[in-house]
């Protein structure tokens, strides 16, 4: 005899023992441990001394710390002193560091697990972290010991920091907002996990071409082993797609079939700043369920071999691929259900763990939607609770809508995500049926409230018809969310007014709130800008720690304001910055900056609605300006470098023209002898956390001139004052609120207002003026460009066209204002003494913009959870 299968039972769900907790057979994430009769714990193994005592501690002290490092040299890199690089000296810190953390790690999650306190999840596609070694050091206090212990084995710490690649995990703001938010919960003590994707490739590696266009490769960022995660092998979950939905009775049904990958999780610690506090950050890698097809290999179809192999890794391998084929469209859903059925089968296990029913799991969970991509956890929770679980509907809906919280992070119509039907269908069919049940009981309900009104119906469906019919993934987060926030104020009035209108007329305005965005001082002050950190620790006579974890006390730096030797050297901090931007910029590019020039930065991703384009016009038009100039009225100029980052969507041309004139317009304008010492141009490629580091304590002045009411808030707005950078904007996102605090005299405002904004486009539409009549400045600029003064003028024209030809984003109506607010820069920027002082009061009163600000309305107003010490 021997063991036999039912080929039938193959790719059928496994339907687990009711009876059967579900646990981990292991104890890494740390559970509670079992007590006698007398209440006293029970050591779980083996003898309780010998474990004890080889429990390890924290390094802290010098000695402990370089035997630490070598010992990892020999054992974790199996190298020596004798064939070491940096790059191994890095691994080896990197690996003694993580050994800390760990520490901290364990002891955290032991004293979540003892004390059950409720937990929230934040769940974001991107967390754009940054470089981990740096902020790590800051966080467990140990930098100034690990600096010497470094120095003592023969290598520089500096030199080891530049070694480690940022983490491809993100793109822009949503993701750098998630890792702040992250960094903020650590600190502020408070029980929350992240959860993502470990994408192999991230976003991609922005290079020029000779031509100045963007190009992408990939961005092998694991390409070396990344010493922060940890593997969790026996940490894994089925995820299925395809297959067919078989409807039973009670709204239930049964889901076969299909294809199944693994999601198996890596562990990223998340170390609190001064605080034992260390959280979590999951990020979920597919993998084949098995690896290999044997039959086919042996069969001689080699290809088909590894096809379910290829097909299960490829949901992990590049965040965002371009949706503008079916097959790009069909894997970002795949990669958006893939991560939320993982994370909430870890999130049930989790919460199983404590033994409670599942009518209490809103009291212990509280789950974030950061954005709509993850919105398929709430038709997923939905599937657990009704066909797993056999709760009835009503009662799943009700601990579903208790759970779930969601930030809005856009009001532009077009970039809210809706995916066709068909392709739910075929995908996802359960979910799809789901989603239909939750749509007709809505509906019903709406239409209860508002008798007759089909108009309204239609709106606020989560079907929207056309050919193909799609699903509105921001009416399925408000309906199946408790709460939905925007992240500034205007924002959250134009969330209230335009996208959500209908549903705040059905729930009631108290659903629709506002969290500010924030920052971490910890990265964007204090390890950025080392120099700025200790002249306001010296000055205000305050540890770091008092007012990196309260930013309201930077407000102590105004008493400080008119006294010139504070002047002096806080010049000296800026001027230092500017000279190791300088430096980068040398080093990478080989290219001389004049450093007592004006800095004049915008990074961000390259948009339209950013206006990238309304820069480099602003810069063109500067340039023709000194080419008119007199040798003698040149001398009155302020010198100025002008510096743009940011990547492109591989598939958004317009964008990626705005790249390419950008790179030309510099080629001319640099090389210009007339004007090359009054004005300079640099686009840095293949931006990221790291070059924004650099880039952001060196400006004198950063642009954040989105159309009014399209940006949501923005964040580098805050980096860049909270650095002591002015701020040149429209009144829009963040913008009004930074300007509330800092006093408007200390930014510089230009553009139209939101409410205007309508009715511009519509005299646009019907009532074209001809850009000469309209703008004439800017229709020469834009003649220049077209007629080949910055490379061939025929390459431009779509971009042109979008400025000349129903100009959306209103660069005709706001030039002018633009140019205007920039002569006032300039203006301003001639009185020094009153120039540094505007920027002593911007980041004095930046105290509001800390993150640890921000997630703590999160966790007081939204998940109801508290700061818990790790004893």
């Amino acid at each position: 005899m021997t063991s036999t299968i039912d080929p039938s039972t193959i790719g059928q769900p496994t339907k687990a023992a009711k009876t059967a907790p579900r646990r981990h057979v292991r104890t890494l994430t740390g559970y509670t441990p079992e007590t006698d009769a007398s209440g006293k714990e029970k050591w779980p193994i083996g003898d309780e001394k010998v474990w004890k005592e080889g429990i390890p501690k924290l390094t802290k002290e010098v000695p402990s710390i370089t035997k630490s490092v070598v010992n990892h040299v020999h054992t974790s890199l199996a190298r020596q002193a004798y064939n070491l690089d940096n790059l191994g000296a890095y691994q080896a810190a990197a690996l003694s560091v993580r050994d800390n953390l760990l520490v901290n790690w364990n002891e955290t999650q032991l004293h979540y697990s003892r004390k059950a306190p409720k937990r929230a999840y934040y769940l974001s596609l991107e967390f754009l972290m940054g470089r981990t070694l740096d902020n790590a050091l800051l966080n467990l206090g140990l930098k100034d010991k690990y600096q010497e212990g470094i120095d003592k084995l023969g290598f520089n710490l500096e030199d080891l920091l530049d070694q480690e690649r940022d983490a491809g995990l993100g793109n822009g703001g949503l993701g750098r907002l998630a890792a702040c938010y992250l960094d903020s919960s650590a600190s502020q003590e408070l029980p929350v996990w992240g959860y993502g994707l470990r994408y192999k490739y991230g976003i991609f590696q922005q290079l020029i071409a000779p031509d100045g266009s963007q190009l992408e490769a990939p961005d092998p960022w694991l390409e070396h082993d990344n010493p922060w995660e940890l593997p969790r092998t026996d940490v894994t979950y089925k995820v299925r797609f395809y297959g067919h939905a078989e409807r039973l009775d009670g709204m239930k049904a049964f889901w076969s079939g299909g294809q199944e990958v693994l999601a198996m999780a890596y562990d990223t610690m998340i170390p609190g700043y001064d605080t034992k506090t260390t959280n979590n950050l999951r990020l979920w890698e597919s993998k084949p369920q098995r690896g290999f097809d044997l039959q086919s290999f042996n069969a001689g179809d080699y290809e088909r071999a590894v096809e379910a192999s290829n097909s299960a890794e490829a949901i992990t391998s590049v965040l965002y691929p371009n949706d503008h084929t079916t097959f790009g469209k069909e894997l970002r859903l795949k990669q958006q259900y893939f991560w939320t059925a993982a994370s909430l089968a870890d999130i049930v296990r989790r919460f199983k763990n404590t033994d409670k029913p599942l009518s209490e799991f809103p009291d212990y969970v509280a789950i974030q939607l950061n954005d709509t991509h993850p919105t398929l956890a709430i038709p997923e929770l939905m599937r657990i609770l009704v066909d797993e679980e056999d709760v009835p509907w009503d009662k799943a809906w009700e601990i579903t809508t208790n759970t779930f919280f969601f930030t809005n992070h856009t009001v532009l119509p077009e970039a809210l995500e809706k995916w066709p039907v068909p392709l739910m269908e075929n995908l996802l069919p359960r979910h799809m049926q789901i989603i239909y049940d939750i749509n007709l009981l809505f509906l019903q309900a709406v239409e209860r409230k508002f008798p007759g009104d089909r108009d309204r119906l239609a709106r606020m469906s989560l079907i929207e018809e056309g050919f193909p019919k799609n699903v509105r993934m921001a009416n399925l987060a408000c309906i199946g969310s408790r709460k939905v926030n925007g992240v500034a104020e205007l924002h959250s009035e134009l969330v209230r007014a335009t996208i959500m209108k209908d549903f705040v007329d059905f729930y009631g305005v108290s659903k629709f709130s506002n969290v500010t965005n924030g920052i971490t001082p910890r990265r964007w002050l204090d390890q950025c800008n080392p120099g700025l950190s200790s002249l306001i620790s010296e000055t205000l006579n305050l540890p770091k720690a008092e007012f990196l974890k309260d930013l309201t006390k930077l407000e102590g730096l105004l008493k400080h304001v008119d006294n010139p030797t504070f002047q002096k050297k806080w010049a000296a901090v800026k001027q230092s910055n500017k000279e190791r931007l300088a430096n980068y910029v040398e080093t990478t590019l080989g290219f001389k900056i004049n450093t007592r020039a004006m800095f004049d930065v915008q990074i961000k991703r390259l948009h339209e609605y950013k206006r990238q384009t309304l820069n480099i016009m602003g810069v063109i038009h500067r340039y023709l300006t000194l080419k008119e100039m007199t040798p003698a009225e040149r001398k009155k100029v302020n010198p100025k470098v002008v510096f743009f980052a940011g990547k492109a969507a591989p598939g958004y041309y317009i964008a990626k023209l705005t790249i390419r004139l950008i790179v030309n317009v510099a080629r001319v304008i640099n090389q210009d002898p007339d004007t090359k010492d009054l004005l300079s141009l640099y686009f840095l490629p293949d931006y990221s956390v790291s070059l924004a580091e650099i880039l952001i304590p060196a400006s004198d002045i950063s642009q954040h001139i989105s159309t009014a009411g399209t940006e949501a808030s923005g964040t580098s707005n805050m980096k860049f004052c909270l650095n002591g950078g002015l701020l040149v904007g429209t009144v829009d996102g963040a913008n009004i609120e930074i300007a509330e605090e800092v006093g408007e005299s200390n930014v510089f405002f230009f553009g139209h207002l939101t409410p205007a904004v309508e009715d511009l486009r519509y005299q646009h539409l019907y009532h074209p003026v001809p850009i000469e009549q309209k703008c004439p400045p800017l229709a020469r600029v834009i003649n220049e460009v077209a007629e080949g003064r910055f490379g061939d003028g025929a390459v431009y024209e779509p971009l042109l066209n979008t400025i000349r030809q129903h100009d959306y984003y209103l660069l005709t109506e706001d030039f002018d204002s633009y140019i205007q607010a920039l002569k006032l820069v300039d203006e301003a920027y001639q009185d020094r003494t009153e120039w540094i002082k505007k920027s002593i009061r911007t980041t004095a009163k930046m105290g509001k913009f800390s993150s640890d600000r921000a997630i703590q309305d999160y966790a007081q107003e939204y998940w109801n959870i508290e700061s818990t010490t790790v004893e």
